[in-house]
């Protein structure tokens, strides 16, 4: 940032400083030359013809300096067949006519005909009334002083913008260092956390950074959240398979004869928990994702075609908005609407009803049968992992533990109403709308 600002201060000041040189010098450079013009107007207006057809000055030129020899400031005339009329300043020497070249207009120029002086030389031809000879005046004036006027004003700007860049780089520098001062705050409380000093930035930051600060504690908030439940989770599986563990050590020690079947029933136990927990893994691992998103019926329409060759003479109608998305993982919304589904055609009296709505900003699902119903006494025990109402038929008892705690896991819920319409269950998936 500060390079940046250096090479963009340096670029401004050095394209205005060229600008501004070569607005002074031709503003200097004019003034010069409107002094000579002055002195070239006035030789034009006080020339008049002598009785011998010569130039001659009514008046004297008013610049003394035109009497000194070598004093810088010069004039001629000069007329073809007659003598050049020179300053007393030129002494011996004459400026340079070229007599193919007339200006009617003053002409300005710079020559280096005299050694080690450069001049400035302004000419115009005039016809003076009572001759008819053109007569070419000049003014020549050194270089000398305009040159050292011009390197004055040169040193004087380069002078002012270089103070002026060095104090703007310095100033860009400062402000930079500061303004990022705040990062170098964050920096040292994220070190102080990663030591263990403290697990949240609590300084007191400027609101440019705040925000973030405020992101990066929440992400932080989050992170213990996630580890929270996985150390949970850990604890619960745990907890899940030491009882059959226990089971199967007791039996294999007491060389069981049943212990074939024993191993059986129990690693049964163990794999359906070991599920449960996998799911609940894959659900929290992805709710991190904020891109998480899936549209409901492509979902609701994959898992119908899939219930409907399990239970073929299971009937499953479908109605709502089409165009619904969730804020949810597609597997994981696939496993929700699986269970749900499947549950309604395995209990239900073969009729199967899904509709998809929104209200407000989740988005809801309901799946009716026309089964028995469950008692409202049991619609919260249901949802407890392992818990089965009707044991003649194959499962494992963990599809509405995993749809409820999945649901949770990204903001929703589900609970378990009576269906007026079909007489059976009537679940209710509540889920933020994406």
């Amino acid at each position: 940032m500060i390079g940046i600002a250096a090479l963009w201060i340096s670029l401004l000041l050095l394209g205005g400083g060229l600008a501004l040189d070569r607005v002074l010098t031709n503003a200097i450079t004019r003034n010069f030359d409107d002094g000579m013009n002055y002195v070239l107007t006035a030789m034009i207006a006080s020339a008049e013809i002598g009785p011998d057809g010569e130039v001659l000055f009514n008046r004297e030129p008013a610049d003394q300096r035109f009497l000194e020899p070598n004093s810088g400031i010069y004039y001629q005339i000069s007329g073809k067949g007659h003598e050049d009329w020179r300053s007393r300043s030129l002494w011996d020497r004459a400026l340079k006519v070229n007599p193919n070249h007339q200006d009617d207009a003053p002409h300005i120029y710079d020559s280096n005909q005299f050694p080690g002086e450069d001049l400035r030389v302004m000419e115009r031809s005039i016809i003076l009334p009572g001759s008819d000879t053109r007569w070419m005046f000049m003014v020549a004036q050194a270089r000398e002083g305009l040159d050292a006027q011009i390197k004055t004003l040169r040193s004087t700007l380069f002078e002012s913008f270089a103070l002026l860049a060095l104090g703007l780089i310095v100033l860009a520098t400062l402000q930079t260092i500061y303004g990022l001062r705040p990062l170098r705050m964050v920096r040292h409380e994220i070190v102080r956390m990663r030591a263990g000093e403290k697990n949240r930035v609590t300084e007191p930051m400027p609101a440019e950074v705040l925000p973030m600060v405020e992101e990066l504690n929440a992400l932080l908030a989050h992170n213990e959240r996630q580890a929270e439940e996985a150390r949970t989770h850990a604890g619960n599986l745990a907890h899940a398979l030491k009882t059959p563990l226990t089971v199967i050590m007791n039996a294999a020690t007491a060389q069981s004869p049943d212990l074939g079947d024993t191993v059986i029933r129990e690693a049964t136990t163990m794999r359906r928990q070991v599920d449960h927990h996998l799911a609940r893994a894959r659900a929290v691992g992805r709710r991190g994702a904020a891109q998480s998103r899936a549209e409901v019926w492509p979902s609701l329409d994959a898992v119908e075609r899939a219930v409907q060759r399990l239970y073929p003479d299971v009937r499953i109608d479908m109605d709502g908005a089409k165009d619904a998305s969730v804020r949810v993982e597609r597997q994981d919304l696939d496993e929700m609407l699986g269970n749900l589904v499947e549950n309604a055609a395995k209990y239900g009296g073969g009729s199967v009803f899904a509709t998809v709505g929104r209200k407000g900003t989740m988005v809801e699902i309901l799946v009716e049968d026309d089964g028995k119903g469950i008692p409202e006494a049991d619609r919260i025990r249901i949802f407890d992992r392992g818990v089965r109402l009707d044991s003649g038929k194959p499962g494992t008892g963990l599809g509405l533990a995993i749809v409820r705690d999945v649901a949770e896991i990204y903001g929703g819920s589900v609970r378990l109403e009576e269906s007026e319409d079909l007489g059976g269950v009537l679940v209710r998936l509540r889920l933020p709308a994406g």
